[in-house]
Formats: structure tokens, sequence, C-alpha cells
């Protein structure tokens, strides 16, 4: 369905909403209906279930539970969707993107399909929505063959059966390039579906993907659309928010956030709003945050990759079409694979796989143990070693001396043991490089000062709280003090053993997303004499070849200072 088509259907929602909210108080029975909202976040194209830490769910006593899998994921929302007649499924965002290599390979429209058959009816857009930009969102949308690979994975795609919404998202000359809200009838009631992204997407998405497009402050806009859906007699409305908190250890329903960016934006945003689904962050927390008017509204997030689905139970007054706020229910449900999976969604993944095996399944190197993403207490961690170094030397012909990565472009570990398809213990496959690297960054080779690199790294403590330890190769050493002052905290940085010098130049590799800024580093945007090379997953598989069992470093470039 076009844009143009959509927002007439939208337009006529809304008007019907309005006629039958206009209709005498008598015409309506005075009761409630109950209404059932599931949402997932973040799933990333994780057809099949994700492995290591990323495939398991932490309880309450800090164990933990293998989780997530499109199979078991449709069952759950199977058995979720018959025990309340009414309920809808929606997404909080990034569905699409940096995607394991079946759903990628394929410009995710395995993963668009799977949404189809799961039935969701509206979803925000996330920033990896935006990763291959405006242009290829559109067609997600609008279905259509990828403009230079064609329809790869069938002969035809016919786009979502759903709505991407961004009520924050505008043009250069402040029109909507999105959609703001949908509305869903479920009950005999109109529920308003709000989308906002973070207002900070520009810092987590290369420059060239967004341009001619602006995100707005995320409060204001949906305060904006929340106000229009009220005057249009839309009373039950929900947030599609595609931002979230940081949470200290914790099971699926508690709630330990360290309050940020979603806390801030919940705090503030109309009393008319009665849940708020939030992504971005990964987390796993339910929450209950008094709105402006100081009453009590769901705020939850499931978590990623479908390990986790968030169910926000509505009661909606017939009569006044708005929630019952006191008798809302919310819960995190674990997506565990205890469950028959579902026939359907494993036909879809089986195709995939079969259509992506000569490429996925390929040998790339060997490794005697797990490479995992999670940092030390330094942030330091055992794969994020791995791939600068990697880096540094694919990019030692520009001079590079140094090389730097952003823990978000690594998106998963790498394990021992085989995977199911059987490629053997220790040996990597290209579809786990890819699955750990599946942006496509070029490597860039820039000079920076010693003042700058120092300055680099002291913008990884960020506002909010949120710090982003860069992975740095194994040539740059340096210590830091989380309690010294802000633009204090690096200390005794050295490059092969000698101290970094303020006014010489060093050559520093970093991926494009970073050499632009990414993640709040702007810092790296004042380098000089920029030189390409390879992406950064050729660089990775370049580095198994050259580099048989692979072990995990020891954790001694970042030291902790008290």
């Amino acid at each position: 369905m076009k844009l143009s088509t959509r927002l007439a259907v939208v337009a006529g929602a809304a008007l019907t909403a309005l006629a039958a909210v206009a209709a005498p108080a008598s015409a309506a029975p005075s009761a409630t209906t109950d209404v059932r909202l599931i949402t997932f976040n973040d799933l990333h194209g994780n057809l099949e279930p994700p492995s290591g830490s990323s495939g398991r769910v932490t309880l309450p006593d800090g164990t933990t539970v293998n989780a997530g899998g499109a199979v078991y994921l449709a069952a759950h929302l199977k058995r979720l969707r018959g025990e309340v007649r009414n309920s809808v499924v929606l997404s909080a965002g990034d569905s699409i993107g940096a995607s394991p290599v079946i759903s990628a390979l394929f410009h995710d429209e395995p993963t668009v399909d799977l949404l189809n058959m799961l039935g969701v009816k509206a979803s925000v857009v996330g920033n990896h929505e935006f990763d291959e930009g405006l242009k290829e969102l559109r067609r997600i949308q609008n279905g259509g063959c990828h403009p230079t690979d064609g329809c790869q994975f069938r002969k035809s795609f016919k786009g979502a059966n759903f709505p991407f919404l961004g009520s924050n998202v505008y043009y250069e000359n402040g029109f909507p390039a999105l959609l703001p809200f949908s509305i869903e009838f479920s009950g005999g009631v109109p529920i308003g579906i709000i989308g906002a992204t973070l207002k900070d997407l520009p810092q987590v998405v290369t420059p060239e993907a967004i341009k001619g497009l602006k995100f707005g402050e995320e409060v204001q806009a949906i305060d904006r659309t929340a106000k229009l859906l009220d005057l249009v007699g839309v009373k039950a409305q929900v947030v599609l928010l595609h931002q979230g908190d940081n949470s200290g250890p914790a099971g699926p329903d508690e709630c330990k956030v360290q309050p940020g960016a979603a806390t801030a934006i919940a705090q503030k945003v109309t009393s008319k709003v009665d849940a708020i689904f939030t992504g971005h962050s990964h987390q796993q927390y339910n929450c209950v945050i008094n709105d402006p008017d100081g009453k009590p509204r769901t705020v939850i997030q499931g978590a990623s990759f479908g390990r986790l689905l968030s169910v926000v139970d509505l009661k909606i007054d017939r009569r006044t079409r708005d929630v019952v706020r006191g008798e809302t229910k919310a819960h995190n449900e674990i997506v565990t694979r205890t469950v028959d999976p579902d026939g359907d969604v494993q036909t879809l993944i089986d195709e995939a796989k079969a259509k992506a095996a000569p490429i996925a399944n390929k040998a790339v190197g060997t490794i005697t143990a797990d490479l995992v993403a999670k940092g030390a207490p330094s942030g330091e961690s055992p794969l994020g070693d791995v791939i600068a170094d990697a880096q540094l030397e694919a990019t030692k012909s520009n001079g590079a001396q140094i090389a730097m990565t952003n823990p978000g472009g690594i998106r998963t570990d790498f394990t021992y043991a085989s995977s199911p398809n059987g490629e053997g213990d220790g040996v990597v496959t290209y579809g786990e490089a890819f699955a750990v690297q599946p942006f496509a960054n070029i490597m860039q080779t820039i000079t920076l000062t010693g003042a700058n690199l120092k300055n680099v790294l002291e913008q990884q403590w960020q506002a909010n709280g949120i710090v982003r330890t860069l992975q740095i190769s194994k040539s740059l050493k340096y210590s830091f003090s989380s309690s010294a002052p802000a633009g204090s905290k690096i200390s005794n940085l050295t490059l092969d053993g000698t101290p970094i010098d303020p006014a010489a130049s060093y050559r520093v590799s970093v991926n494009n997303f970073l050499a632009a800024g990414g993640d709040g580093f702007t810092e790296f945007t004042k380098g000089t004499g920029l030189t390409g090379g390879p992406v950064d997953l050729d660089a990775l598989i370049a580095y198994f070849a050259a580099h048989p069992n692979v072990a995990p470093p020891a954790a001694d470039r970042i030291t902790v200072l008290p």
C-alpha cells in the first residue's frame, strides 16, 4: 500500500472514530472491554534462535534460560492472542537491520514476511530501519524488488502489511516524512498508536542514510500527536518509543532501570498516553512511572532478538473509550524454546537458510574458545580486541598505527561450540562473522593529534551516565578513572609502550560511522588525510585467514584506576 493510500486510511479511521464518539453517550453500553497489546522490540532479523548471551534471558535469581527464535516467538504469540479475544501485535522498532545473514543477504525481506505472518499492525521506526536510507525503507514498506540486487529471496516482494511510524521524523522543510500514528479498532474501540524514534538518531546512523531528514524532540511530537488523536475522539492511546533506559541485573518484570532518556520522556509525555513500549537499549524491564498528572503509567521493554514479548492488558471503558488506568496489567513473557515451534514460520526460515547456505556456511576461520562481546570491568572485551586488531592489520598500508571500533558495531559473540549447521567446534563461518559485523562499514584511516586522540577517549563518557567504551588495538593502552572530572579521566596513554605526545600526529583507523562522528565521538571529525580501506567484515575475515586458532586476548589494554 502506497504512503498516500496509508495516509487516507489513517484519516478515514480518525473520522470514523470521531463519528463514533460523537454519538449520544446512551448509545454505548456503560461497560468495559479488554484489549491486549503484545509488543516486541529490536528483533534485528533474528529468525533463528540467537546464540550465546544474545539467546538467554536473565531471571530474578540471576540464572538464565534460553529464549528467542522466530518459530517460538510465533508460537508464544499465538497462545497469548488466544487468551484475549481483542489482541494487537506491535513492534517498538529495529525489527530489521543489523540482521544475521539469512535475512540480511535478502535485504531483510524474510523478516518482513515474518512480521506479516505474525500479524504486526504497526511499528515505530528504529535507527536501523534507516540503515539503507529512506528510499529503501519506502521499498520495505510498499514492496518491489531491490533497485540493485533485484528480488533474490522470492520472485516478488509485496512489502509490509503494517505502517512504519515516526511522529518526530521530518523532511528538512518541516513536513512529516512518515505517518505519526495509526489507529486500530479492537474490542469495538479505537486505539491510537503513536510512534516516536530517538531524537539523537543522527548520532547512530551514517549521515548519508538520513540525508534530507530531521529528527525532532520526542515529547513535543508525541504530545502534538496525542492532542490530535484526542480531538478526533481517540482516547485510548499508547506510544511505541524507540528509545530506552539501561537496567541493572534484573528479571524480566523487575524495574531496576538507571533513569535515562526513556524515563525522562515517560515523565513528561502527556497523560493522554496510557502506556509506553520502549526499545533501542536492548534491556528488560517492566516499570510504572507517573505521568505529569501523577497517574501511574506502564513503561516496558522486552530485551531484544525476540527473547521477550511485552504484554500489556488494557481495560477500556466503552462509554468514554478511554483506558481505565488503574486496571492495566503488564508483564514480559519469556519466549522459551520448550513449546512446539510454529510450522509455517519454520517453512519460511528453512527457505531462507537453504537459499543463503552456500555463502553462510562457508568456513572462514577457527577459534580456541568463545570470543564474547561483553566487556571486562574496564569495558574491554575479547571480541572487541580481536576486531580492532583485525582492522589495524587490514589498514597497515594506510600507515595505520592504531585502530578503534565502536561497541555498538559488535552485534553478538563468536561461540566455540558448533552451530546446528554442523560446521564443527571452533569453526567460524561467514554467516557467524556476518552476524558479528553486519553493517558493511568502510574502514577509514585518518590523522589525529595526540590531543585529539585523548579527547576521543574522553568522549566515551556521555550524557545520562552512558559510557561507550571504544575497543582498541593492542598497540594502544591507557588508564582511566571514572571518578575523575569530565575531560580528565584518561591517563597513561601510550602507543607501543611510548607515551602519546599531544602535539604529534598519529594514523588512526576507524569505520566510516565513527569517522563521521557517530555515537557522539565528534572528535573524530577533526581527522585529516583520510584514506579508505576495506569493509570491516572483510578485514575480520582476512584476519581469521591469517591467524588460525584465534584465542581470546588478555584484557590488558585498558586499566581501571580508583
